[in-house]
C-alpha cells in the first residue's frame, strides 16, 4: 500500500515538473538575475560601471590615449625648463615610467597592451574584451594613487606659471584619471539606500493606497455587476458583451483617452466633477495631489471593474439554483439567501479574483505612467514607476534591479497573505478527511 502511494506520489511529481522548470525559467529565473544585478553599482552612464566587474581592471585604450602623449608632453616640458622645475618634471617622468613597467609586467596584460596599441596606431577602435586588462589590486591603487599625485603636482607648477602647454599636459594626466576600473559589487547596499529614502516609502504608500482603494471598490462593483448579469432577462448576452468593452480596451489607450477627459480645459469628464462639486476647478484632477490619486483610482475601477465582474460571474454560475429554491420554500430573505448561499460558495471565487486583482494593481504602471507619470511631485508614483525611472531614465541598473526585487517580494507576501488567510481550503488535498 504504502509503494502504491510513493509511486503515485512520484508520478504526480513527473508530470508537474514540466510545468515547475518552465516557472522556473519563465518567473523565477528574471527574478535570480534581478537579484544579481542588484548586487553591483551597474550604472551604464559610467563607463567604469557600465559591466559587472568583481576584480580592478584598466582601461588600456583610455591608458593609451593618455599616457605617451603625455610622456611626449613632458619631455619637451623638461627641454625648455630648467633648475626645480626640470627637476619636478624628470621625477613625474620617472614614477610614470616605472608604472607602466609594473602595469606591463603581467605577460597577458603586456599582450593585450601592445595589441590596442597596435589597433590605435591604426586609428581603430579595440573591442570591450580586448581594452580591459585585469589588474591586480596592488598595481591598480599604486596607479591610481600615482595619477592622483601627478595631476596634483602638475597643477601646482600650472598656477605657480612653470609650464609652457600647461592646459595640455595637465589634461592629459587627468585624462589618466578614470582608466582604473574597481570592482563594483556592492552587496545589500542598494537595498540599505532603497529602505532609508523616503522617496521608496511614499511609493509603497501610494501602491498601496491605490490597491486597497480600487480593489475594494471594484470588488464590490464587480460583484453586483456579477449577480445582476447572472439573472435571466431579455438581451442578457449583449449586456455581457457590452460590459467587457472597458477590459477590451489596451491600457495604454484606456489611459490616454482619460487623460484627455480629466484635461483642466476641454476635458468632459473634469467638467462634469467640477459641476457636481467634486472638484473646485476642472485643472485639479491632474495638477493636484489628491485629484490626481482620484483621477488614477476612478480610471482603474472603470478600466477593470469588468473583470471582477467576470471572474465573480464563473462562480456564480457553478451555484446550484435549487440550493435557492429550497430556501425560498424555507422563508428565506434574499438577503439571507445572499449571505448564508451566495457568500459561502463564492469565497473560492472572490479569493480568486481579489488575488489577482491585488497583484495586478499592486504592479500597475502604465497606466498611471500614461496619466499622470507618478505626478505631480511624485504623489501617484508608485513602487513599479520608480523602478522604471530609476532604471531607465538614470540607466541605474543596480539600485533598480534592487527594487524590482522588491516588488517581487512584496507581491510574494501579498500571495501568500491570502492564501493564509482566505485560501486554506483551496489547497486542502483532502488528506485530513477522515475515510
Amino acid at each position: 500500500m504504502r509503494n502504491e502511494k510513493r509511486m503515485e506520489r512520484l508520478l504526480g511529481y513527473s508530470l508537474v515538473a514540466p510545468a515547475m522548470l518552465l516557472i522556473l525559467a519563465i518567473a523565477i529565473w528574471p527574478v535570480i538575475q534581478s537579484f544579481y544585478y542588484s548586487l553591483f553599482d551597474y550604472r551604464l552612464n559610467d563607463p567604469t560601471k557600465s559591466s559587472i566587474h568583481w576584480s580592478y581592471s584598466l582601461d588600456l585604450e583610455g591608458y593609451l590615449q593618455n599616457y605617451p602623449f603625455l610622456k611626449s608632453a613632458l619631455k619637451q616640458e623638461m627641454a625648455a625648463a630648467d633648475g626645480q622645475t626640470k627637476q619636478t618634471l624628470a621625477q613625474i617622468e620617472q614614477k610614470l615610467a616605472k608604472l607602466d613597467a609594473a602595469i606591463r609586467s603581467n605577460d597577458q596584460v603586456a599582450e593585450q597592451y601592445d595589441k590596442v596599441n597596435e589597433v590605435l596606431d591604426n586609428f581603430e577602435t579595440p573591442s570591450d574584451e580586448l581594452k580591459i586588462a585585469e589588474l591586480d589590486k596592488q598595481t591598480a591603487e599604486r596607479l591610481t594613487d600615482t595619477v592622483h599625485d601627478v595631476v596634483k603636482t602638475l597643477k601646482e607648477m600650472k598656477k605657480a606659471g612653470e609650464l609652457q602647454q600647461a592646459d595640455k599636459v595637465v589634461g592629459l594626466a587627468e585624462g589618466l584619471e578614470g582608466v582604473v576600473i574597481e570592482p563594483n559589487f556592492v552587496g545589500l547596499k542598494h537595498y540599505k539606500d532603497s529602505f532609508s529614502d523616503m522617496r521608496l516609502w511614499k511609493a509603497l504608500w501610494n501602491t498601496t493606497f491605490f490597491t486597497v482603494v480600487s480593489v475594494a471598490i471594484e470588488l464590490v462593483l464587480g460583484l453586483g455587476i456579477a449577480l445582476l448579469i447572472n439573472k435571466a432577462f431579455f438581451g442578457r448576452g449583449l449586456v455581457r458583451a457590452t460590459i467587457l468593452i472597458p477590459w477590451a480596451i489596451p491600457t495604454a489607450v484606456s489611459a490616454l483617452m482619460w487623460k484627455f477627459l480629466y484635461d483642466g480645459q476641454n476635458g468632459i469628464v473634469a467638467k462634469y466633477f467640477e459641476t457636481v462639486g467634486l472638484v473646485d476647478r476642472m485643472g485639479d484632477l491632474l495638477t493636484t495631489e489628491a485629484g490626481a490619486m482620484f483621477a488614477v483610482i476612478f480610471a482603474d475601477v472603470w478600466k477593470t471593474t469588468p473583470y471582477m465582474a467576470l471572474l465573480l460571474l464563473a462562480g456564480l454560475q457553478t451555484i446550484p439554483s435549487s440550493l435557492y429554491e429550497a430556501a425560498s420554500i424555507d422563508g428565506a430573505t434574499k438577503w439571507q439567501q445572499f449571505t448564508k448561499i451566495t457568500l459561502p460558495l463564492l469565497k473560492s471565487s472572490i479569493l480568486v479574483a481579489l488575488l489577482f486583482r491585488t497583484l495586478d494593481a499592486f504592479r500597475v504602471f502604465d497606466l498611471i505612467y500614461v496619466l499622470t507619470g507618478g505626478g505631480p511631485a511624485n504623489s501617484t508614483e508608485t513602487i513599479s514607476i520608480l523602478a522604471y525611472k530609476v532604471m531607465f531614465s538614470q540607466t541605474n541598473f543596480g539600485a533598480g534591479s534592487a527594487l524590482a526585487v522588491i516588488v517581487f517580494l512584496c507581491v510574494a507576501v501579498i500571495s501568500m497573505i491570502y492564501i493564509r488567510w482566505l485560501g486554506k481550503d483551496l489547497l486542502s488535498d483532502g488528506s485530513s478527511v477522515k475515510r
